[in-house]
């Protein structure tokens, strides 16, 4: 099956379990030395860090900091893990890996299950998620799910996002119908009549189906019904307590260089999708590029990675309100602005 970055969010809500004796699972990835040899003959701090999914422009500002040397200039040589079986946040907490991009439905539970990980910056400032059908089906707003086909991915956030949606837009969540999804080419399951709607990032799908496919769709935006659900961080950068602790130099020589990437990719993302490209070249030049221009103005409107209380607070809030985590759950614990470049924003 064709993977997309979006079949991680659902797949995985709330449903990870991070066991903590982990030693040994981290094939492939570069545990000694230490340090390597830059090429100015300095010492370089080795850096492992996982994605979330295969490589995609939420990762631009990776890439285009690590073809640019930012991270060499920081005295670290990164490198970049796919995953494999094993989640990032899974070989964060066994300290076979020292960051990972994940989402804060991974993170809670992870943490409920006892991985002391911590996300240090979003990499999106709001959720880009969208509902996507075909215009000519009628859906333009949550109501209009009653008696149509949801293509899901069958996780207890997701049913219970989709029916919040519904009851707040005056439908009755009990008239949709959850069908689930054969696989995430989303143009094969809405051309070929699999399913009328289904959860999709915007950047990714909703540009390709839309712009590169030329289909004719419709979209309900997350972010336009925060008034009814939370926003959220998807994609987020974790790592662990330990890291943060014993190494807080590290930490903030990452995210300094991984902000100048994300910075300069708002600034040019021609610029970032060339730099992915280079790093997965078997990816699709025009979606890369469209998506790197729709992506450009969302990764901030202020200092990259930003995370603020609010949005933790009213996600995990949900969470509890659903019954999908136990009350409790410290949230302030959860994440940090402090090892940005500039501070700890406005985490109390």
């Amino acid at each position: 099956m064709k993977h997309s970055p979006t079949f991680l969010v659902r797949s995985t809500a709330l449903a990870a379990v991070v066991p903590l004796a982990l030693a040994g699972c981290g094939a492939g990835l570069p545990n000694d030395p230490q340090f390597v040899v830059g090429d100015d003959g300095g010492d370089l701090r080795k850096v492992t860090v996982v994605l979330d999914w295969t490589p995609n422009t939420n990762h631009s500002g990776l890439y285009l900091a690590q073809a640019e040397g930012w991270f060499e200039d920081e005295g670290l040589d990164v490198e970049i893990i796919e995953p494999g079986e094993t989640s990032g946040l899974q070989l964060v907490a066994a300290g076979q890996a020292d960051f990972a991009y994940s989402v804060a439905e991974g993170l809670v539970p992870a943490r409920e299950a006892g991985a002391d990980v911590v996300s240090v910056a979003t990499v999106i400032e709001h959720n880009t998620s969208s509902l996507i059908s075909l215009s000519e089906d009628g859906i333009t707003q949550p109501r209009d799910l009653e008696g149509k086909r949801y293509g899901s991915y069958e996780s207890e956030l997701e049913r219970a996002l989709i029916s919040k949606l519904v009851e707040c837009d005056g439908g009755d969540p009990a008239k949709v119908e959850f069908t689930p999804l054969v696989s995430d080419d989303f143009r094969i399951g809405l051309t070929e009549d699999q399913f009328d709607t289904a959860w999709v990032f915007d950047a990714w799908d909703t540009v390709r189906l839309g712009e590169v496919d030329g289909l004719d769709v419709e979209t309900i935006a997350f972010r336009d019904h925060f008034d009814c659900i939370p926003d959220w961080y998807t994609p987020l950068v974790a790592t662990s307590r330990s890291l943060l602790d014993d190494e807080p130099d590290v930490a903030r020589g990452f995210l300094a260089a991984l902000s100048r990437g994300y910075d300069e990719a708002a600034a040019d993302p021609e610029r970032a999708a060339q730099a992915l490209l280079a790093a997965a070249p078997e990816l699709d030049p025009e979606l890369v590029e469209a998506s790197a221009l729709w992506l450009g103005p969302q990764y901030a409107s202020g200092d990259w990675g930003t995370q603020r209380a609010e949005v933790w607070d009213g996600f995990v809030s949900f969470l509890e309100e659903e019954g999908l985590t136990e009350p409790g759950f410290d949230t302030e614990a959860a994440w940090t602005d402090e090892f940005l470049p500039g501070g700890a924003g406005d985490q109390p």
